[in-house]
């Protein structure tokens, strides 16, 4: 199985794109997709505009995102409570990063939750939901360490959250041992790799940020002769991804989570790839 993910429109030329995108990766019968959650609330109009447009518009099974930054619990509150009336049943809820730098310094709303496993624990007391977290491979940046992010993984878990979701990383085993240390904790439950298709040079440096650890040599070996040279680029980014996902399949990892970046094309090639084609698409 594989699922995608989308973030919000700009405006209408980004909504125009969007659809296109869902549109077009609908016939290929995803578990569900997603659509993100600016920080601080800045893009939460188009995600529930556009997370019901979904649920009530197409086949797809919408999972919407939602953050802490800057909302009180009662804008929580009523933001979970948009997503159940338009028929969302799933929610990733995430902490969220500071507006501006991802980086900076963490500051909860007066009235607000500070960790996502509060979060967790909000959604499940008002609903039925199915809920997920994020998982981090490399450990949060605000970890000590790998031992610290795994305890609190585990606690998201423990608060209600039925799966996590990966952030970004280089190599199956990056991953695999995150699944490693979270069962070695005593937890069972579900992680899901996220994976983005590496078409450019930019979304190599999107996944180096993102993932917060640099690219290992032999990718950038792979990668970096082929900058000024756009195809050469992307064909060999589709086999890195490809080989990348077809190891962690064979690892007996279950689902896949494709950031799309609002494009479907490479997704859709990297699943045809795979063998993942429903038999109608």
């Amino acid at each position: 199985m594989f699922s995608v993910e989308f973030f919000p429109p700009r405006d209408q030329a980004d909504e125009a794109v969007l659809w296109r995108a869902i549109r077009e990766l609908e016939p290929f019968d995803p578990a569900y997709m997603s659509i993100t959650y600016g920080a601080g609330g800045s893009s939460r109009d188009g995600t529930i505009r556009n997370i019901a447009r979904a649920a009530t518009e197409t086949t797809l099974v919408p999972m919407a995102h939602l953050t802490a930054v800057n909302h009180s619990v009662a804008e929580l509150r009523n933001v979970i409570g948009w997503y159940a009336a338009v028929g969302v049943r799933n929610i990733l809820a995430l902490r969220g990063d500071p507006p501006g730098d991802p980086y900076g310094e963490w500051v909860a709303h007066p009235e607000g939750l500070t960790y996502a496993e509060e979060l967790v624990e909000l959604v499940r007391s008002l609903g039925d939901f199915c809920v997920g977290v994020s998982a981090f491979p490399y450990g949060h940046p605000r970890s000590a360490d790998l031992d610290e992010d795994t305890k609190y993984l585990v606690r998201k878990f423990k608060a209600g959250a039925d799966f996590g979701i990966a952030q970004l990383f280089f190599a199956p085993e990056d991953f695999l041992r995150l699944r490693d240390r979270v069962a070695a904790a005593g937890c069972d439950k579900l992680l899901i790799p996220g994976v983005m298709p590496l078409t450019t040079p930019r979304t190599l440096r999107t996944t180096v940020k993102l993932s917060g650890a640099p690219a290992p040599k032999k990718l950038l070996e792979r990668l970096e002769p082929l900058e000024d040279d756009p195809a050469a680029f992307r064909a060999e980014g589709i086999d890195v991804v490809t080989e990348l996902c077809e190891r962690l399949l064979a690892e007996g990892v279950p689902d896949l989570h494709f950031y799309t970046f609002n494009r479907s094309k490479a997704t859709r090639e990297v699943i045809r790839r795979l063998g993942l084609v429903p038999a109608r698409a």
